[in-house]
């Protein structure tokens, strides 16, 4: 019986290696989005005498649309896959990511959460200089969701804090 027990974990534990393909379609996907940020400078570079302030904006904001998504796409990527999967043994390495030493779950979940509040804001910003062409209830569910976004990114954050608190004051109790 115990062998069958240390077996079954054992392939319990090995089934994280699952998630391992995950990641790899997200580093493609990343790929897509160089892809995309490239495409699109293209078009701003070849473009920029003919267009306006408002175009060239509206470009620029989805550069840095496109690299806030490949930058949430890589906290995922890395902080997923050191969490769940394996670690990827980079100490010392001089380009470890600074937040990589103390990612676990949860600051992996409010970084996201703030990822993605970044994203958002942009899309907004975006809607707001679009607004004279979108009718009025696009721009109130945009910001709405927005709203959605900063809600659960501030209950996720102090979910995370109130669990960290509670688990520091039950280990130094024990």
């Amino acid at each position: 019986m115990q062998k069958s027990v240390k077996a079954l974990e054992g392939f319990i534990f090995w089934s994280r290696w699952l998630q391992a393909p995950l990641y790899l379609g997200l580093i493609a996907a990343q790929g897509v989005y160089v892809y995309q940020f490239m495409h699109e400078l293209t078009h701003l570079i070849t473009k920029a005498g003919s267009l306006g302030e408002a175009d060239i904006m509206l470009i620029v904001l989805g550069l840095i649309d496109v690299v806030m998504i490949a930058n949430l796409l890589i906290m995922v990527i890395i902080g997923g896959y050191e969490t769940f999967v394996s670690r990827l043994d980079l100490e010392g390495h001089p380009d470890q990511p600074e937040w990589l030493s103390h990612v676990n779950a949860g600051v992996l979940k409010v970084k996201l959460a703030m990822a993605l509040i970044g994203i958002s804001s942009i899309h907004l910003l975006k809607t707001f200089i679009n607004a004279g062409q979108l009718e009025d209830r696009v721009i109130i569910a945009q910001v709405g969701i927005h709203v959605a976004f900063l809600a659960s990114a501030i209950a996720i954050a102090w979910t995370d804090k109130l669990v960290t608190s509670t688990l520091l004051m039950s280990s130094k109790h024990h």
